[in-house]
């Protein structure tokens, strides 16, 4: 990939060939550890410039320490979330709703949807996750001793769930799938064309809401109100896309690394087989390792942050997985330590814009842990096959085929 002309103000000794897109073991590669090759980000300054780290080919700061992560994220008004990321893909300028407002704006968002992922929702959504679990399953281990696990129990098992909350049925579920596919990992043409579809599905299903309302999502966003005004076809439009997106890769994609891992490690999978009380903790850890998310910032004004001259306009990345590898903040980081204690991962981002649906997604992981094990005996990567990974915006993980003869 070409990368972008070097801007004026970044000094050349902070410039460092590093792309979460190009760089080695991100790309799709056979059996490949994206996690453990943006672990080499340590081994450099805690901050550089990257000429190529967005899938645009644009140049980002990368911030390597959590500790200057959480500062980053946690300072809205220095450092904006409003990209349009999704609409600049249309040419357009709207933002997802509350994921690309900036205080106090996204505070009056935030308020309005908190309830609908609260723990206490979570709970009552609960006994339908576990039951789907249980019923995919049931039905994989009963019909042979393999499978490929993203498309029979990863993606079906997360994206049912997120479908019950928009209120729709599963019969469209591999559309959906792809068009997130398309979305997040897309070429140039396939992105905007999915881009498109999503645009239009949500607008659809917005005036079906207006006319005919049921008790879901996108019913209770049509008919709400913030500020003593109902929220506009845009802001509509913002706040389903957004849901729609985040609902259809980044926990199947997190279900897909823990499995492999699981499969790669059979002490690890014996020990959570045997003690299931041990799954919370190992989750999290999981969640450590394994994290799907960069995180990208624009400058609203000029900053000189531990000595990087940040002029405004410029993007800095939050990466996830490279804060997640972070020795100053875990002791042996490349190491997955399925009983480590005080956990300050940020699989789930810091601040104000912290993952909105982040106790559901927890809870899906947690119980995709309990039920899949409890059903399949030990399992590995089916030999002849091997997993496909890659980095970029979103990490991922296809061709899991996972065999237990």
């Amino acid at each position: 990939m070409a990368s972008n002309p070097v801007p004026d103000h970044v000094p050349p000794e902070m410039v460092r060939d590093f792309s979460l897109f190009t760089s080695a073991g991100m790309p799709s590669t056979p059996n490949g550890d994206p996690h453990a090759a943006v672990a080499c980000a340590h081994a450099g300054p805690p901050i550089f410039y990257s000429p190529y780290n967005t899938r645009d080919g644009r140049g980002t700061w990368v911030f390597t320490r959590a500790r200057d992560q959480r500062r980053v994220l946690q300072d809205a008004e220095t450092f904006s979330s409003h990209r349009s990321i999704f609409a600049s893909a249309l040419g357009e300028n709207w933002p997802m709703i509350p994921l690309e407002l900036d205080p106090p704006a996204h505070g009056i968002f935030r308020a309005l949807l908190n309830p609908l992922f609260s723990p206490k929702r979570v709970m009552v959504l609960e006994p339908a996750v576990r039951e789907r679990a249980i019923a995919l399953s049931d039905r994989i281990a009963a019909s042979g001793t393999s499978c490929d696990v993203m498309k029979d129990f990863a993606f079906p098992f997360t994206v049912n769930i997120f479908l019950g909350f928009l209120g729709l049925s599963d019969d469209r579920l591999d559309i959906f799938v792809g068009w997130a596919n398309d979305l997040l990992h897309g070429d140039d043409i396939k992105r905007p064309a999915a881009a498109r579809m999503i645009v239009a599905f949500i607008d659809e299903l917005a005036a079906m809401r207006r006319k005919e309302p049921v008790a879901d999502f996108m019913t209770f966003v049509v008919q709400a109100e913030v500020e003593g005004r109902p929220l506009t076809d845009e802001e509509v439009r913002g706040t389903g896309v957004l849901l729609f997106v985040a609902g259809l890769d980044t926990v199947a994609a997190a279900i897909g690394f823990d499995l492999a891992y699981l499969a790669r490690n059979p002490k690890d999978q014996d020990l959570l087989r045997s003690e299931p009380d041990r799954i919370g903790l190992a989750a999290e850890e999981l969640l450590r390792a394994y994290p799907t998310v960069q995180m990208i910032r624009v400058a609203t004004k000029n900053i000189d942050f531990e000595r990087a001259p940040i002029r405004k306009g410029d993007y800095v990345s939050c990466a996830t997985m490279i804060a997640n590898r972070d020795p100053a903040e875990f002791e042996c980081p490349n190491t997955i330590d399925l009983a480590r204690e005080d956990n300050r991962h940020a699989a789930f981002g810091y601040g104000p814009h912290r993952c909105l649906g982040s106790h559901l997604a927890r809870r899906e992981i947690v119980i995709g842990l309990e039920e899949w094990p409890a059903r399949i005996p030990g399992f590995r990567i089916k030999d002849g096959t091997a997993p496909i990974t890659h980095g970029g915006h979103v990490f991922g993980i296809e061709n899991l085929i996972l065999d237990w003869s």
